[in-house]
């Protein structure tokens, strides 16, 4: 799969180049109207997934313990906020809010337990679980490592949970970091084997231009390349992995470096990045990667945390906190790649996941937000969140709870993967 290599005193690498045939959809406003009935009640409202973060957090205030978390329904464009029990004042707020009140089972607290059980006790590479508000369970996985007496005791930890809590299944793939990405970055460890993908231009604190990418990717090395064989143009400034998260932030050598705000989602087409976006389960995102291209799915879970198999000892497990969990395939060379909305909302850095492109899987990904908090950069140049208007795209463009989870890693130091900027798994 061929790469551009840009010019590194005029403009930046920029995030994802290659597009996956068949991973595509329009590129299309939604609509955000409320409405109201004959009687002037007020129906849900017809909403973006980005409405949804905001709305929940004033509806979790004012309902309390009866507030068990939100989903975005993207087929109807709503809201759904989960209710604990009958409570019928809280399910009248909630349809007065233009949202569609759901009566749950377990509590947010319930649930925090439940998941803090398994943190304490199930901490088994190659085991992963998320709350999940549409169910209102965890979904808990395995992959195929964990069997036998492993498997035994996960089954068993869920069972104890209780009864509606948690469900278990069995996932074919091995949970994995996967070095690689939209437009490919270079590490000359191991002979340049070492490869990632840049997630997003930004601005770093003392106004530096730079970008973000996996910590897991930082980690391995320092310096980085836009080719296999080419000198550094960037270093590592910040890294964090494990721990809580997997970003890094690289800055560029040459400070009249341009970087651009934007995904290069192929076939012409340029998604300008216009802010930091907040996942929000059930919503559309899509992913850059330049091993696979460009590719679509849904959230399925936030604050994943994930007990990825260490490199350094055959025993020990690496535990990353604080991941979106998705249903976007993605393979080895994607890893810090771009998870991004059609309309222009940086929302990760692909970090690991199971899977591949042809039979699915899940994949996780570092929250852009918390990564700019961490380490003080802004989005765009000059600290500038660059165009924030989207830009018109053909027919065939790229559309647009809590959750712990477990994996194992294979590649965060010296396989060869392929990458790219706006990718890297």
């Amino acid at each position: 799969m061929s790469h551009k290599r840009l010019p590194k005193r005029k403009t930046a690498i920029a995030a994802g180049s290659v597009v996956a045939v068949g991973a595509a959809a329009l590129l299309l406003p939604n609509a955000n109207a409320s409405q109201t009935d004959a009687s002037g009640d007020v129906t849900p409202s017809t909403l973006k997934a980005a409405d949804v973060p905001g709305r929940a957090d004033k509806l979790a205030s004012q309902l309390g313990d009866a507030f068990a978390g939100s989903y975005y329904n993207a087929d109807k464009q709503q809201m759904v906020v989960n209710v604990v029990g009958d409570d019928s004042k809280a399910v009248e707020a909630v349809r007065k809010a233009g949202a569609v009140p759901h009566q749950v089972q377990n509590s947010t607290a319930t649930l925090e337990m439940a998941a803090s059980t398994l943190r304490t006790r199930a901490a088994i590479p190659g085991t992963a679980w998320s709350v999940d508000p549409r169910t209102n369970e965890i979904q808990v996985i395995a992959d195929r490592t964990v069997t036998g007496s492993r498997w035994n005791f996960l089954e068993s930890t869920v069972d104890n949970l209780g009864s509606g809590v948690a469900t278990l299944k069995k996932s074919t793939g091995t949970f994995k970091t996967f070095a690689s990405g939209g437009d490919a970055i270079f590490s000359q460890v191991n002979g340049g084997g070492v490869r990632c993908s840049l997630g997003f231009n930004v601005t770093a604190s003392d106004g530096s231009p730079a970008f973000l990418t996996a910590g897991h990717c930082g980690v391995a090395a320092r310096q980085w390349s836009d080719s296999q064989a080419g000198s550094p143009i960037a270093t590592v400034d910040q890294a964090t992995f494990p721990g809580r998260g997997d970003f890094s932030l690289v800055t560029y050598d040459d400070p009249a470096t341009q970087a651009p705000s934007e995904v290069d989602a192929g076939n012409g087409q340029i998604v300008p990045i216009n802010r930091a976006a907040e996942a929000v389960v059930g919503q559309q995102v899509f992913r850059m990667g330049s091993t696979t291209g460009l590719h679509d799915g849904t959230v399925t879970g936030l604050n994943a945390t994930v007990n990825f198999q260490s490199d350094t000892s055959p025993s020990g497990v690496d535990t990353v906190t604080g991941l979106i969990q998705t249903s976007v395939c993605a393979e080895p060379g994607d890893s810090g790649g771009s998870l991004f909305t059609k309309d222009g909302g940086a929302v990760g850095l692909t970090s690991g996941g199971s899977g591949d492109c042809t039979r699915g899987g899940e994949t996780f990904f570092q929250p852009v937000t918390t990564a700019l908090q961490a380490t003080g950069a802004t989005l765009g140049e000059s600290g500038t969140a660059a165009g924030s208007a989207q830009q018109s795209a053909d027919p065939g463009a790229p559309a647009g709870g809590t959750a712990d989870q477990s994996a194992t890693a294979d590649d965060r130091h010296g396989r060869s993967h392929h990458g790219g900027a706006g990718s890297h798994r």
